[in-house]
């Protein structure tokens, strides 16, 4: 079961709570996931969700809370996959239950957002509206570089008043366009987590907190290993060169080195791969990694020196490009 579908059964398995919190679930319900037809001349409301159990519940909150008797019906699946829907209609009465759901205005005209009573209701019917259009068209992704909780919206009106219902209650989100259709987007991880804490989905939010702590690990390790593998190819690289340096030094001086320079010289290209400390512990007698260094960088600018009274390549010349800026 996706991380949707298991939101959405939370969501429909919480107690149904005090009737004005479920009066604005299931007005944003029909909102979201329905619309006003002309059936025969009336107005009829008719509902299109992805779950019987779905279908089920907006059926009976509608007679429960507005005494009015809907139909049930399935449309069929379509191309591409898409799957049977599942229809909820009301015609006798659907004039009456869109005025009181909002959906037509005194002038019965289609109100494009929500009902401002809705949008401006107690942070816990702003959380009722979230869960009606959750449930009705929303979406959670898995925590990660790609997680959102999104809201597909009729109309860019319900986007706004969506926008600003979740900002009541803490939550900051956005409203965009994809591809021509408006949508309510959540991107940042903790307003995710907000979000579900305020709709009351406890045990989706400790499994997406768990996700998200676990994929936070493994990214923090993966950043760790990379950074490791990066100095450990950088101090190769510049092993590399040094000894290419070496090698063109000792061949520019051609015997005339003090014999501590070219014993560090020596020891660097006898230890090709080694680290200067590494190098200190080989010496005979030991020294500190910053003498050994030391004794190389007076190696090198000495061949340099004479390289330069000759007229002859220094010791950088036998370097290649993406080396020579290493050493």
């Amino acid at each position: 079961m996706s991380l949707t579908d298991r939101l959405k059964a939370e969501l429909l398995a919480l107690p149904r709570g005090a009737t004005a919190l479920r009066a604005a679930e299931l007005a944003t319900l029909l909102r979201f996931a329905g619309g006003l037809h002309l059936i025969s001349g009336r107005i009829a409301v008719e509902v299109e969700v992805d779950s019987a159990p779905l279908a089920d519940r907006i059926a009976a909150e509608i007679q429960t809370l507005f005494g009015v008797r809907a139909q049930r019906g399935t449309s069929p699946a379509g191309g591409a996959g898409r799957p049977e829907h599942q229809l909820v209609r009301v015609v006798e009465e659907g004039e009456t239950l869109a005025r009181q759901t909002g959906l037509l205005d005194q002038r019965r005209r289609p109100v494009r957002g929500l009902p401002n009573r809705l949008t401006t209701g107690n942070p816990q019917e702003l959380a009722a509206v979230w869960r009606g259009a959750f449930l009705a068209a929303g979406t959670l992704t898995e925590p990660g570089r790609s997680a959102a909780l999104e809201i597909a919206c009729p109309t860019s009106e319900s986007a706004m008043a969506l926008v600003g219902a979740a900002g009541r209650i803490g939550v900051q989100t956005k409203s965009r366009e994809v591809r021509g259709l408006p949508r309510v987007v959540v991107r940042e991880g903790d307003a995710i987590a907000r979000l579900l804490e305020r709709m009351g989905a406890v045990s989706t939010l400790a499994d997406w907190e768990a996700q998200r702590s676990a994929k936070e690990v493994r990214a923090t390790a993966n950043r760790l290993v990379n950074f490791d593998d990066a100095n450990l190819r950088r101090s190769a690289q510049a092993a590399v060169a040094a000894c290419a340096r070496v090698e063109r030094a000792l061949e520019i001086l051609q015997g005339e080195v003090p014999d501590h320079l070219e014993y560090a010289g020596r020891l660097r290209l006898d230890h090709r791969e080694a680290s200067l400390d590494e190098l200190g512990h080989y010496a005979d007698p030991p020294m500190t990694k910053d003498a050994v260094a030391g004794r190389i960088r007076r190696l090198l600018a000495m061949a340099d020196k004479r390289a330069g009274e000759l007229g002859v390549p220094g010791t950088e010349a036998s370097l290649p490009p993406e080396l020579a800026q290493l050493d």
